[in-house]
């Protein structure tokens, strides 16, 4: 096969055993898809989630495997039982907040699904990496041994441990790999975009942090994470490298199609400086571009296509194309196979390029560039930099990618279902590929050395469901791990172990399989010990192979009797070592076999160890095994024949039976046996037609002639020919038959030999290819008796003569032969040759004996039978010594002595004498000169024997006439005719043959002719007459001597039936008699009942007994007798009269029932019972009524059939085609009754316990019952199988379904069933309580059921409920009966002394276990005691107060007087309990002592007593919880009064201090920004420089172009359609960050701005579908956040149109209270490091503890800022402030009129402080003289240098080229979060407070509400009331916030005291 071309195999079916393919057959199951509908492999499957990952144990001892699924682990045994499951998810989680997440924290969190994105097992460590899609991917290592055990997980994870993609659909790869021996292992994963993550990283796995990766170990994008979405696929470590498959946009290309590219990265690059990527393409020849890779596997590459195995390898991938508008892969796909030694080369090809050429290929073009968007550029470095760096250092350009693609083509593809996995397994020679596609197929695909492609086998593994790309093979290659989404299966590479045999191994077609010849068994080479050696391993998939088989036998089928050799021919026999040898096997009989040329040679067994045949069969037929061992290498069948069962089965004719058997057996005529021989002992031997002489060796040959004529023959002389062959007769003319044979004689007779023939009239020769031997001697003809052609018992076939043809004419048959001793002798019947004359034998020209005695033997073959080859084993010296003895030899059927016909009549009179004369044929063969026999006939079992007279045929002396004497023959059957077998027998000796329709008929005239008509109507061949006198009767005519009658008396009427009909007519009336004429014409019209004519039906008549006719109406009812007249005057009446009735309906009774039927209905009447019973049927609505007893009168009773209708029907009575109606009233089909719910669900085996059954429509039931059926436990596996077979599969299945009803459907019948016999069946009438309450008792069962199966079942009427399908409870049980024990266990005689007041306790066992204390009725007497507890073995009851009267005597006993105590029974159901007798004891007030009485009152006076002390002290406890209420009210009002005063001193100053600010600001003036500035803080926030100031950054030559193209792009956006358009497109991408949109908003905003009512109406009408979008999700939602594009439109049109009224009316406002929130805070000390202030509104951001502070005036001198440098400004400041504390406040001083973004930042100046004309002293937040505490380093302050009030200093510019500016350019992308708080060689920073010393909320929980809801201490509640006080009148209708009036970092500081009180925190507009 050319390569490259595919040849599609065919589909293999799973080979699953033959027992349950035969039970999934019977099932009902289609023979295909077996592995998934009833698999035999390992199967997992839950339907309660979606599998996902999967990964198996590293050790393949253990055989463990893990499954990843929705919400669950799994772990799996070897055998895919689940061995431990864990649920992983639902988890309240949001893939916006970070974990930990509360509800404090993330209060959108929702229960969110796990989905399971990593599963991956460390091999060093041995641990299970799991990682899912909640908490932002985090991942845990589990242990192997129980994946509920979590070894790691991290509790608050940082944003590097972030490992897996927290959206179910976005993927995740990964891998675990160590770089060498000595190294750690690491965890390389690839994850598409979901937030900031990089795509690429490398992970620790046994260094803190875990699972973090390090700033430099990832792969670095510059640009937009969200346009590189990388979709990865697979990764795998190779070559001290690891590669990642993944497709994305090409970003670099103008169609931006998706892609396939293999990235490669050095296991040690930890820098990710060797990144290289190149992209794939697998393309057909057509063009086609399958560009979405769906899986890959790395395996060898065939032999021969890749060089030597284990040299390369290759990449096997299955790609598909993607869906037209989407990014969705279709069905069309293909597989695609990549070298890995050409990635690798074009990957360094790369590489190279960009370190040393620029990136340029030869030719000038780019083929190599740096991704992502990284400001590097491919570089020119030395070239010894490829060996000096080959994983890249931190000077080479990184990351690169190429230009050029990788390119394959496809080999196989698959358009109609996508490929979505592959597994590679390399075998010798050749590749086997398995592939999954999305259909549920596993597909099994050769990969030949020569570039062959063969899809050989594709298995439904689960229809519909795609295969998971997870498709893994063992470690040993053997077995396959299939994984759907709800389905696992192990199943192996190859089922060779399931082809049994060699041609089902061969067959299969399975790359993995072969025949291990000697070895019997179907497997691997491998498995094969001899499998390498020629011939041993016969290859499964080379089509050519075939089984050793046995091409032929000689011979094919020997006599049972003999014992021979036999060649077996096999081709292709294996070779065995000299010590080894076969075997033959003829059935279990065994016999060496020798190795031959052809094959081997095997002796047949011993006679006596053949297996006897069968009865009825003549041959048994053996398996004739060829066996190495006890394997079987080849089999055939092989037929051992007999002919003695031939003979026995040939009934009368033994002989024809013996020669016609195709076995060629030989019939011994004198013997009358049937042997294999070709030689008997005496007498005649008649040859089978298929019977061939054994050929001696060749002696000395001389030459004898046989010439056999025929009349009216011509042939032409036949020459033997000069080959051995063995010719078929075949048919080419029509000649009748002549032969002249040559024969060459060999072996010498020593007795005289006379050979008799019939004749022979079929001769087949072998056309000649010598001419005749003139050398042959003729003699004289001997004559033989002449035959006739038409007595031939065997067809002619046609005879082949040669082309010169000779005629001659001749009756006889001519035999010339030579003789030694003289000349031969000639006699009219046979032929004698002397005592030296040779048998012939056919010689060839060579002197061998030739194999084909056809030319001597003519030999025809029945149509029936197959030319088989018979040869016997019997030497020639057998056949010497009969002929010896004179045995005749003739050949045919033809041959024997048989009985032929009878000539005389068949038909014999009974009593008559009579003779039989019969035709027989070759009675001369017995050589019986007396003709001796005997005629012999069975009648009824008795044999008659009659003398027989034999006598030859004058003209044709082989037939002969038999005549039976004269003989009355009778016999005592009543039939008319009777059959008698007739044979001959010669006398005392043996049957001769008969034919087998050789018989007499006797018959007997007066069988079946009782009177006259009859007799006159026999048949005339058997002269029959009427014969008169006293006995008249029907005689044979020669019998009879009385007077022949010939006229028949008058008709007489025995009867007729029925006796009524409909007076309309129509009924059929059967009249029965004698003499009811002689045919049907007699009486056609003369039949009349009472009085009317009766249409007689003339196909019904029976002559002289019956007439069947049809009444006619009648015109009313009346009564009469049946009369009939025969033709010719005689006329006969009935004795019983016929009545002509009109049946009436009145009425039916009950008048509804359920529609399923069931229902007894009562029907009343007049005449109902009319006509023939059988006739009557009822109906109601159409609805068949089966009549259940014989019909009466007046009433009839049936019972309805299901219907499917409900309401109204008519009862209707049919007789025949008749109808009577019920009028008055109709019959009411109701819905079928229903029951919804049955309890309780147990009973005692007593049964009786009350069942409640409730349900609807109960109330139209007429019989419901409770019905119980036993089955012992060891009887359920038959009965289940023995059901199952009968195909009533479906008893199974009805229990299950609540409203699904059964019909009731008898058992049948099973006498002698053992398990039958003891199903026990007993049944309780229920009671229909109401309509919805069916009350029933439980069934009493006997208590030999007690563990054993009890199905309990309603029936109500029709209809059958399972209790299990109707009971909450499940099935129903029965319990062992209670045992309570008497009362008075110590003395039961004696009444037990019940003291009133309390409980009688009684006990027992099983008292619960199947009733409730509400089911237990218990008496004393006529009394009731209410039982109130049941337990186990307890029962409690209260008696009556008093002692009830005696109940009545139980069992008929008469009370004595002085019994009167009350009986204690107990009653559970049908059990009755008699438990002995009750006395009370009665008690009176005397009894009672007078020392209790003292006792009671004296405890009573001390109860009064203590009760008095308590209150006392309770009162007193009162007044002194008054008293500490109302001192601390007046401290309340005292710290009210405090916080008064206190606010109305700190709003005065502040007043005051406003004042100064205001007048400041009079003369300085409020900094606004201009409108532009203003517009761009909005539109681009965080950016100091807006993208639109910068310059068109392009070329010159270029500029025309690109402004033209703007031109365009303003054109399309005055476009509405397109706009809107465009944004929903925008919008639609998942990959559309909200900052992506907020920046497109913005742009829009811009280019729209000068055309404010355009921009205005696509605000409009995007807000519009905004509303209509939340309105279907959920309003409340909408304008929440900005994200979505018109929202950032709408914010960015509101600040546009507020600009006005901020910088008018609310700018002012605003400032003025950020000014005056600033001011009170800047009042006190305020934190650095927390941010915690004195004076704050935030009480979350209050500075709790006491710290003592000054206020310091200091003289600020300005350098460089445009004030006079000598000029100094006094500034107040905090001595405890840090020194970016007090630049702060000194900038704010000096630059009060200045807007901030026009200030200097604080980080670009140092405050110098100076002291004298040198003293210049650089202050810093931290220096050398920095106080360090442990691991705490306070930042310095003024106190700290020891600054004093008054003193000067000076803002100096920072001499430092590291001054960070927050002025950055305007790059796309995200920016990097600002980090907080971050530890410094771990050194911890604190001013006021160590931030440990007072817990802090977490930075994600800030701003929680319920959070920071704590108490307020006392001594903080002035600062915060002062604080409200002061900012008070501007609180509510202002917010802080960083204004647009003069935005900087700084104010945002203060908004963080402002964030609770008053709702201060307002997100204004344009943030």
């Amino acid at each position: 096969m050319p390569p490259g071309k595919v040849r599609r195999g065919f589909s293999v079916p799973v080979a699953v055993p033959a027992p349950v393919l035969l039970l999934l057959l019977a099932a009902g199951w289609p023979s295909y898809g077996l592995a998934w509908a009833s698999s035999p492999y390992p199967t997992f499957t839950r339907n309660d989630t979606l599998f996902e990952h999967m990964t198996l144990h590293p050790d393949p001892v253990v055989g463990r495997v893990y499954v990843g699924a929705q919400d669950r682990l799994f772990q799996l045994d070897r055998h895919l039982t689940a061995e431990l499951q864990f649920d992983t998810g639902p988890v309240t989680d949001s893939r916006e907040c970070l974990p930990p997440v509360t509800e404090g924290n993330c209060p959108q969190a929702r229960p969110t699904s796990n989905h399971n994105k990593l599963l991956l097992v460390d091999p060093y460590s041995m641990e299970l990496i799991t990682c899912g899609s909640i908490n932002q991917g985090i991942c845990q290592k589990r242990s192997l041994d129980s994946v509920g055990t979590v070894l790691f997980s991290a509790e608050r994870p940082v944003d590097t441990q972030y490992v897996a993609a927290n959206h179910p659909n976005v993927s995740t790869v990964g891998l675990v790999v160590r770089s060498r021996p000595d190294r750690q292992p690491v965890l390389f994963v690839g994850r598409g975009y979901t937030s900031s993550h990089p795509p690429i990283s490398t992970r620790n796995l046994a260094q803190e942090p875990i699972f973090s990766y390090e700033e430099t170990a990832k792969l670095s994008v510059a640009g937009r994470l969200s346009e590189y979405d990388h979709h990865f696929v697979a990764s795998f470590a190779q070559r001290q490298h690891v590669y990642f498959l993944f497709y994305r946009r090409d970003l670099k290309s103008q169609s931006r199609e998706y892609r396939t590219y293999v990235s490669r990265v050095c296991l040690d690059d930890q820098a990710y400086y060797s990144y290289v990527e190149v992209p794939l393409a697998c393309r057909s020849a057509a063009g086609k571009s399958y560009n979405l890779l769906q899986a890959v596997r790395l395996g060898l590459p065939p032999r021969g296509s890749g060089g030597e195995a284990g040299q390369a390898e290759v990449l096997l991938g299955v790609f598909s194309t993607h869906q037209t508008s989407s990014t969705r892969p279709s069905e069309d796909s293909a597989l695609c196979m990549f070298n890995l030694d050409d990635l690798d080369q074009r990957i360094n090809s790369t590489r190279d390029l960009c370190y040393t050429q620029f990136g340029r290929a030869e030719g000038g073009g780019e083929a190599a560039y740096i991704e992502y968007e990284v400001k590097s550029n491919c570089a020119n470095l030395p070239s010894n930099t490829l060996d000096a760096y080959p994983c890249g250092s931190d000077h080479t350009p990184s990351p690169m990618a190429s230009r050029v693609a990788v390119e394959a083509e496809p080999i196989l593809d698959s358009p109609t279902a996508r490929l979505t996995a592959v597994a590679v397994s390399v075998r010798a020679g050749h590749t086997i590929a398995f592939l999954g596609d999305s259909k549920g197929n596993l597909r099994k695909v050769f990969l030949g050395p020569n570039g062959e492609v063969e899809e050989y086998a594709v298995i439904s593994i689960q229809a519909n469901a795609a295969i998971s790309s997870d498709l893994l093979l063992d470690q040993s290659e053997e077995h396959l791990f299939i994984m759907t989404s709800t389905m696992l299966q192990k199943r192996p590479v190859a089922e060779c172990h399931e082809h049994l045999d060699c041609q089902a191994c061969l067959s299969a077609h399975d790359p993995y399989c072969g025949w291990c010849v000697l070895e019997g068994r179907c497997g691997q080479q491998a498995q094969c010990s001899r499998g390498s050696q020629a011939g041993q391993w016969l290859w499964s998939f080379d089509m050519e192979q075939q089984c050793l088989t046995i091409q032929s036998l000689s011979p094919s089928n020997i006599s049972r009797q003999e014992k021979r050799s036999i060649s077996l021919s096999v081709l292709g026999l294996a070779v065995l070592e000299e010590d080894k040898s076969y075997s033959c096997f003829f059935h279990n009989s065994e016999s060496p076999a020798t190795v031959t040329d052809m094959g081997v040679t095997c002796l047949s067994p011993d006679p006596h160890r053949v297996l006897t045949g069968p009865p009825g069969q003549d041959f048994v037929t053996v398996t004739l095994s060829l066996r190495f061992g006890d394997v079987v290498v080849t089999a055939t069948e092989f037929t051992f024949y007999d002919c003695t069962a031939a003979k026995q089965l040939s009934g009368s004719v033994p002989c024809r039976g013996c020669v016609l058997s195709r076995w060629g057996c030989n019939w011994c005529v004198h013997q009358h046996t049937c042997t294999h021989k070709p030689t008997c002992d005496e007498g005649v031997i008649i040859y089978n037609e298929h019977f061939k002489l054994p050929t001696p060796a060749p002696p000395t040959t001389k030459a004898v002639t046989i010439t056999t004529t025929s009349p009216t023959t011509t042939v032409a002389p036949t020459t033997v020919p000069p080959t051995t062959t063995t010719t078929t007769p075949t048919t080419t003319t029509a000649a009748p038959p002549t032969t002249t044979t040559t024969i060459a004689t060999t072996t010498s007779i020593k007795a005289p030999t006379t050979i008799a023939t019939a004749q022979e009239p079929t001769t087949t020769t072998p056309e000649p290819t010598t001419p005749p031997n003139p050398a042959m001697p003729t003699k004289a003809p001997t004559i033989l008796p002449p035959t006739t052609l038409a007595e031939a018992t065997t067809p002619i076939p046609e005879t082949t003569t040669s082309e010169e043809k000779e005629q001659t004419t001749a009756e006889e048959l001519v035999a010339e032969a030579e003789s030694e001793t003289g000349s031969p002798v000639v006699t009219p019947g046979n032929v004698e040759l002397d005592a030296e004359t040779e048998v012939a034998t056919v010689m060839t020209e060579d002197g061998q004996p030739s194999d084909d005695l056809a030319t001597l033997i003519p030999l025809a073959f029945p149509p029936e039978t197959s030319p088989l080859e018979v040869v016997t084993a019997s030497p020639p010296q057998e056949l010497d010594k009969a002929l010896s003895l004179g045995s005749y030899v003739r050949w045919g059927s033809s041959a024997c002595p048989c009985v032929e016909k009878v000539q005389s009549s068949h038909l014999l009179p009974v009593q008559v004498a009579r003779k039989i004369t019969l035709l027989a044929r070759n009675l001369h063969l017995f050589q019986d000169t007396d003709l001796d026999y005997e005629c012999v006939l069975v009648i009824e079992g008795q044999t008659v024997v009659v003398d027989a007279y034999v006598e030859m045929d004058e003209t044709n002396p082989s037939l002969f006439d038999i005549t039976c004497q004269l003989h009355q023959y009778s016999y005592s059957a009543p039939v008319d005719e009777y059959n008698a077998m007739v044979y001959v027998k010669r006398r005392d000796t043996f049957h001769v043959d008969s034919s087998h329709d050789l018989y007499v008929t006797l018959y007997n005239c007066s069988v079946g002719r009782s009177d006259c008509s009859r007799c006159h109507t026999a048949d005339q061949k058997y002269g029959c007459v009427w014969c008169g006198g006293d006995q008249s009767t029907c005689l044979y005519g020669d019998s009879c001597s009385e007077p022949i009658e010939q006229t028949c008396p008058a008709p007489v009427i025995h009867a007729i039936e029925p006796l009524s009909g409909l007076v309309e007519g129509g009924t059929v009336l059967t009249i029965s008699g004698s003499n009811l004429g002689q045919k049907a014409e007699d009486i056609l019209h003369s039949v009349t009942v009472a009085g009317v004519s009766c249409s007689v039906i003339p196909h019904l008549y029976e002559v002289s007994s019956r007439i069947v006719c049809k009444t006619k109406a009648s015109g009313g009812e009346k009564t009469g007798q049946v009369s009939v007249e025969v033709s010719g005057g005689e006329f006969g009446l009935s004795s019983q009269r016929f009545s002509y009735q009109d049946p009436f309906v009145m009425e039916v009774s009950p008048q509804r029932g359920p529609k399923a039927g069931g229902t007894s209905l009562t029907i009343t009447g007049r005449n109902l019972l009319t006509g023939h019973p059988s006739d009557i049927t009822v109906t109601v609505g159409g609805v068949r009524c089966v009549i259940v007893s014989e019909a009466q009168d007046d009433s009839v009773v049936c019972v309805t059939g299901s219907s499917n209708r409900t309401g109204d029907h008519r009862v209707t009575l049919h007789y025949g085609n008749s109808q009577r109606h019920l009028h008055h009233s109709a019959y009411r089909f109701t819905p079928n009754p229903n029951i919804t719910q049955a309890a309780p669900a147990k009973s005692f085996l007593s049964g009786g316990r009350l069942i409640f059954v409730s349900g609807h429509n109960l109330d139209v039931v007429q019989q419901p019952n409770m019905l119980v059926t036993v089955f012992p436990w060891e009887s359920i596996p038959q009965r289940r199988r023995r059901r199952r077979s009968g195909g009533e599969r479906e008893h199974e299945m009805e229990d299950k379904v609540l409203w699904r009803h059964r019909r009731i459907v008898p058992e049948p019948n099973c006498p002698g069933d053992p398990v039958c016999s003891i199903v026990q069946v007993c049944g309780e009438r229920c009671e229909v309580n109401s309509s919805s309450l069916i009350l029933c008792r439980s069934p009493a069962v006997e208590p030999s059921v007690w563990g054993s199966q009890v199905d309990v079942a309603f029936l109500l009427d029709n209809l059958r409920f399972p209790f299990g399908a109707v009971s909450p409870q499940g099935a129903f049980s029965y319990e062992p009966n209670p045992v309570l024990h008497p009362l008075n266990q110590q003395e039961p005689l004696k009444p037990y002394r019940y003291n009133p007041g309390s409980f009688i306790q009684l006990e027992g066992e099983n008292l619960d276990l199947a009733i409730s204390k509400e089911e237990v009725v218990v008496l004393v007497g006529e009394g009731v005691c209410a039982v109130k507890t049941l337990t186990r073995n307890h029962l409690y009851c209260e008696p009556p107060p008093q002692q009830p009267f005696p109940g009545p005597p139980n069992s008929g006993r008469k009370r004595e007087g002085a019994d009167t105590l009350p009986e204690f029974t107990v009653h559970m159901g049908n059990l009755n309990f008699s438990l002995g007798t009750v006395q009370y004891d009665i008690l009176s007030l005397s009894t009672f002592p007078l020392e209790a009485q003292v006792g009671v009152g004296v405890g009573a006076s001390i109860l009064a007593l203590i009760v008095l002390i308590i209150v006392l002290i309770y009162r007193r406890k009162s007044k002194q919880a008054l008293k500490d209420y109302k001192k601390v009210q007046i401290q309340l009002e005292n710290l009210e009064t405090s916080v008064r005063d206190r606010c109305k001193k700190e709003f005065t100053d502040l007043m005051t201090e406003m004042m100064d600010m205001s007048s400041d600001l009079v003369g300085s003036g409020i900094p606004f920004l201009d409108y532009r500035r203003y517009a761009e803080r909005i539109f681009f926030p965080g950016h100091r420089e807006s993208p639109l100031r910068r310059d068109l950054d392009v070329q010159e030559s270029r500029r025309a172009t690109v402004e033209q193209g703007l031109v365009q792009l303003s054109n399309l956006l005055n476009s509405k359609l397109f706009l809107t358009k465009f944004i929903h497109t925008l919008e639609s991408q998942r990959t559309f960050s909200p900052r992506d949109r907020a920046y497109v908003a913005s742009l829009l905003t811009v280019a729209l701005h000068g055309k404010l009512e355009y921009f205005t109406d696509i605000l409009k009408t995007l807000l519009n579908d905004l509303v209509e979008q939340y309105v279907v999700k959920n309003p409340k939602l909408m304008l929440r956040r900005t994200e979505t594009v018109v929202e950032k439109l709408l914010t960015n049109w509101m600040s546009i149109s507020l600009y006005a009224f901020l910088r008018d009316s609310a700018g002012e406002s605003l400032y003025m209270l950020f000014r005056a929130i600033k001011h009170q805070v800047d009042k006190g000390p305020v934190d650095a490091v927390t941010g915690k202030a004195k004076y704050t509104l935030n009480d979350n951001r209050l500075l709790r503890e006491d710290v003592e502070y000054k206020t310091l005036t200091l003289n600020v001198l300005m350098q460089g800022g445009g004030v006079n440098e000598m000029q100094l400004l006094p500034s107040k400041v905090l001595d405890i402030d840090t020194i970016t504390q007090v630049k702060e406040k000194l900038l704010d001083q000096v630059y009060k009129g200045t807007s901030f973004s026009h200030r200097p930042h604080t980080d670009s100046l140092d405050l110098e402080w100076r002291s004298g004309v040198a003293g210049h002293l650089i202050l810093s937040d931290e220096d050398l003289t920095s106080i360090v505490q442990g691991n705490w380093k306070r930042l310095n302050t003024l106190q700290h240098y020891k600054v004093a009030d008054g003193a000067t200093v000076a803002l100096v510019p920072r001499h430092s080229k590291h001054i960070h500016h927050d002025n950055h350019d305007y790059v796309a992308g995200e920016k990097t979060p600002m980090l907080e708080d971050a530890d410094e060689g771990g050194v911890r920073l604190w001013h006021l407070v160590k931030a440990g010393e007072e817990p802090e909320l977490p930075k994600h929980r800030r701003g929680s509400v319920r959070e920071r809801a704590k108490a307020i201490p006392e001594i903080y509640l002035t600062r915060l009331l002062s604080m409200k006080v002061d900012t008070g009148p501007t609180q509510t209708h202002t917010a802080c916030t960083r204004t647009h009036i003069s935005p900087t970092h700084t104010p945002g500081r203060y908004c963080r005291h402002t964030h609770t009180a008053a709702s201060l925190e307002v997100r204004t507009l344009g943030q």
